[in-house]
């Protein structure tokens, strides 16, 4: 069997390529190393710093009270596990909302501390001034509609956006208008699946679907909810392919159990002196119970 083709580092160009071919793009939330270092190996398109991860990882109730630095030291855990994978960082709470300037700044050190290569803005037709401001900075951005964690109150909580008509005319003009300000991407985020459908069939750039059906250019899923590490809650769009807390717990009991009847440490994970050193050490401490330990031992030995 022939070895597989060496992989080339992911471009806009050629996910623009994949569009137009009908390949489906895959994009992962991703927020540690590891599952870069794995993901990239396995091929994946895009690599998304999801400000998810800040709950994941911190422990944060939201994505709003994700801090820049908590994302900013995401992103630098991608760029040292990947190679080839797009590097995405989806920028967090009031980093480019105030203005075209503060945009600017923002994306500007997640390129320069981080080295991403693209952002992600969640919002609507609002932001696009300062998304096209990041844009013209010479920062690509995938742009993302529907479900936008940032602004829960105002949607009516996590519902699918796009049911009515009205609605998803609302989100087809806010794609729209990301798209003039220079996105490369939408990323429609639980949006209904006619919504990503006619997206995909009339924008000439990729759109990517989180819990926006299976007819979009792509899918991005996030990394946690596939081994189902946040157990407060299973969005309906998820699917979990391996269930790791059950693994977890019965890997933590069995160590837990191992330390209590002293069966962990044993033999194989222990490190031991020479029986010479000791017994110089043990007479240089007067340790006694440790030279009597090894009286006892060498009289067990010669009886034998």
């Amino acid at each position: 069997m022939a070895d597989a083709p060496a992989r080339k580092k992911v471009t806009i160009p050629q996910l623009m390529a994949k569009k137009r071919k009908g390949e489906p793009i895959t994009q992962l939330a991703a927020y540690d190393y590891r599952t870069a270092v794995v993901a990239d190996r396995l091929g994946m398109d895009i690599l998304c710093v999801s400000d998810t991860g800040g709950m994941i990882l911190f422990g944060h109730k939201s994505t709003v009270t994700v801090s820049f630095q908590e994302v900013m030291m995401m992103s630098q855990a991608i760029d040292r596990g990947s190679k080839f994978g797009l590097r995405m960082v989806d920028m967090p709470y009031w980093s480019f909302h105030k203005s075209k300037e503060q945009a600017i700044e923002n994306a500007g050190r997640f390129v320069h501390e981080a080295n991403a290569e693209v952002m992600k803005c969640e919002g609507n037709r609002h932001h696009a001034a300062n998304i096209e401001a990041i844009v013209q900075a010479g920062v690509p951005v995938q742009g993302h509609i529907g479900i936008t964690p940032m602004r829960m109150p105002q949607l009516g909580g996590f519902v699918a956006q796009g049911k009515s008509a009205k609605r998803a005319k609302e989100m087809i003009d806010d794609a729209k208008a990301f798209y003039d300000a220079g996105c490369f991407s939408i990323l429609c985020e639980v949006t209904t699946s006619e919504v990503a459908e006619y997206l995909a069939e009339t924008m000439p750039i990729p759109v990517i679907s989180l819990g926006a059906g299976n007819r979009a250019d792509g899918v991005h899923i996030i990394s946690s909810d596939l081994f189902h590490l946040w157990e407060e809650h299973v969005p309906k769009h998820s699917r979990i392919y391996t269930d790791l807390i059950p693994i977890m717990e019965d890997v933590i009991t069995r160590y837990m159990k191992d330390v209590v009847t002293r069966d962990y440490p044993g033999p194989k994970e222990t490190v031991n002196m020479d029986p010479e050193e000791l017994k110089t050490f043990a007479k240089d401490m007067k340790w006694e119970r440790k030279l009597e330990e090894l009286g006892k031992a060498g009289e067990k030995k010669k009886a034998s």
